[in-house]
């Protein structure tokens, strides 16, 4: 049995699949990865602890098995200095990281009139990879000055696994640096950033194969020598791809630590208030948002104001609680925001709190202004007229009943949920598949497929009202400088 190895890094675990291509998948495992916030809106992760992950991973999955191809998906674009060696020089800064907040205002300053938005698909803000550069070279000198490469979760991984270095297409869309019009890194951002395009390695496809498992990786996982590894992906494009989500229209939400909500279309949707990647499958597209702080909220709340009481039992006080949580709303802003608001200095907060307030009421909030959050989105999305024909949910928050049918609600929309998704590991064993021709077609994809259940929305207009209050309040907020 040839079998396909994907690999993912995720923000709070590494996850791995094993793929047969004909009968699906037959192993799969996960270990915890422990996300840093030494400061305020600092967010940071060990990639020897992603690495220490994926040696333990491979050891368990594919001892004893014929693994034909390698595929790594993960974050992005977060950013890992390497030195001359390829040792990563400091802890990986995420792509949620919002520090770089005066390095922001100081690039749209020096860009004004370069067209970020046009050229890159992006605008400049806490996700893109420049303002994290020029942080770096003022605030730790001496690892700029040792830095030979930046790359990102996924392709250190790869990196490791080759001893080759690269970014795939869609770190590059999302640094920020790279010109669609030219197909090339962009000399005058780069020169805006003060970063040597000696930097940044050659741009290469998600099923291209970048090299073969070294001797020395071998002997840390247990693979075969020689065994081919592949670009890889963003971890949301390859999640969507695992979900289905292909044809003009097809939305998925996407409830993890992060919360991402991607749409297929036919043609590139550029906006300030999105994202835009590259779809897997060529001449596609998928625009996309991702809000900060979802599920990694949700784990803030448990740990800090509940006492780590059960998420089941928080879930049965939030249905208590009930739409609009007795008149409180939340923001999820606890990590500042990047789309559709793109303001890394926001922050969270909970309002209309009164002595009738309980613990389900608060935790009710914080679930409905996650789905606020997607729902902002769906307006952006609207507007410039993309309406959705299809929606999917995945990733842990899709187990909870509560949160899928707050989220169902809140958009007013059925939900499709997804059972044993592979999620971005299943896509990223896929995508090797394509680059070593296990797999002939994108389409084949759709075996691996499985709808659990239909989420119907119930009452939408339950929502109206706490939704309104939510959209009312980040402006608010802002006006008085909180």
């Amino acid at each position: 049995m040839s079998l396909l190895l994907g690999i993912d890094v995720g923000t709070t675990a590494t996850k791995a699949v094993l793929l047969d291509p004909d009968a699906g998948s037959v192993a799969a495992g996960e270990l915890p990865v422990r996300l840093r916030s030494p400061r305020p809106g600092y967010a940071e992760e060990s990639t020897e602890e992603w690495w220490a992950n994926v040696v333990a991973l491979c050891r368990e999955l594919c001892a004893d098995r014929d693994v034909v191809g390698v595929g790594v998906a993960g974050m992005v674009p977060c950013v890992i200095a390497l030195d001359a060696r390829g040792a990563p020089l400091r802890p990986s800064i995420q792509q949620n990281d919002a520090r770089a907040a005066e390095e922001i205002e100081q690039l749209r300053r020096r860009l004004a009139g370069a067209r970020v938005l046009e050229r890159t698909g992006s605008s400049l803000t806490q996700q893109s990879v420049g303002p994290k550069l020029l942080w770096l070279a003022k605030n730790e000198p001496e690892t700029w000055a040792r830095t030979a490469a930046i790359v990102g979760s996924y392709e250190f991984v790869a990196s490791r696994l080759t001893g080759e270095l690269f970014v795939e297409t869609n770190w590059a869309l999302e640094s920020g640096l790279y010109d669609l019009e030219i197909g090339d890194w962009a000399p005058d951002l780069l020169e805006a950033c003060e970063t040597p395009r000696r930097l940044l390695p050659p741009v290469r496809r998600p099923h291209d194969v970048v090299g073969e498992v070294t001797p020395e990786a071998a002997s840390a996982t247990g693979l075969r020598p020689g065994t081919p590894v592949v670009a890889g992906s963003a971890d949301h494009v390859a999640s969507a791809f695992a979900a289905g989500i292909v044809q003009e229209g097809d939305l998925l939400v996407k409830l993890g630590g992060a919360g991402d909500i991607l749409m297929a279309t036919t043609q590139p949707l550029v906006d300030e208030r999105l994202y835009l990647d590259f779809h897997l499958v060529p001449g596609r597209y998928l625009p996309n948002g991702c809000m900060a702080a979802s599920g990694s909220v949700v784990r803030w709340f448990q740990a800090e104001l509940s006492g780590g009481t059960s998420l089941a039992e928080l879930d049965r006080e939030a249905d208590a609680a009930g739409p609009g949580a007795h008149g409180i709303v939340a923001l999820p802003y606890f990590l500042g925001e990047k789309t559709p608001i793109n303001d890394p200095m926001a922050r969270g907060a909970f309002v209309g709190l009164h002595l009738g307030a309980r613990r389900g009421d608060l935790f009710r909030a914080v679930l409905e202004s996650v789905a606020f959050g997607f729902r902002h989105h769906l307006d952006v999305f609207a507007e410039r007229g993309h309406v959705p024909r299809r929606v999917r949910m995945t990733d842990g928050g899709s187990r909870s009943d509560t949160w899928t049918r707050i989220v169902a609600g809140a958009l007013g929309l059925p939900l499709e949920r997804l059972s044993h998704h592979g999620g971005s590991a299943l896509g990223a064993a896929f995508v090797a598949g394509m680059g070593v021709g296990a797999f002939r077609d994108w389409d084949q994809i759709e075996r691996f497929i499985h709808v659990q259940d239909v989420v119907e929305p119930g009452e939408r207009s339950a929502y109206e009202r706490p939704y309104a209050i939510y959209r009312a309040l980040y402006p608010a907020l802002k006006a008085i400088g909180t």
